[in-house]
């Protein structure tokens, strides 16, 4: 495998996972923060635009990880650099986020 698709790997299962909480968001009618609130990040996006960019970073994790090289669940390293981009992001967002879901902030844990 070439290391570029080790990368390319790595981001896309991190636009993978943070498809997740933003589309769900968005489908279930909730409005949720995402990077076009004011402040980025922090303020709700609505529910629409929860969908759309939820969507967007599910079609660029589906070219980064599906298009791009020959990724294969058979592959040991494939899933493991794709597993690892998805950690990442879980607990990027699960810090993120659980400062205004009730989850842990950065300075409790």
């Amino acid at each position: 495998m070439e290391w570029l698709h080790e990368v390319s790997y790595f981001f896309g299962g991190l636009l993978l996972t943070n498809a997740v909480p933003h589309f769900v968001s968005g489908v279930t009618g909730h409005p949720f923060q995402s990077p076009f609130a004011k402040p980025p990040g922090e303020a709700l996006s609505s529910s629409t635009v929860n969908v759309l960019w939820g969507f967007l970073n599910l079609a660029i994790g589906y070219v980064l990880i599906c298009r791009v090289g020959r990724f294969s669940l058979r592959s040991t390293a494939d899933v493991v650099v794709a597993g690892v981009g998805v950690l990442a992001m879980s607990l990027i967002l699960a810090r993120s986020f659980g400062r205004f879901h009730g989850g842990n902030s950065p300075g409790n844990s």
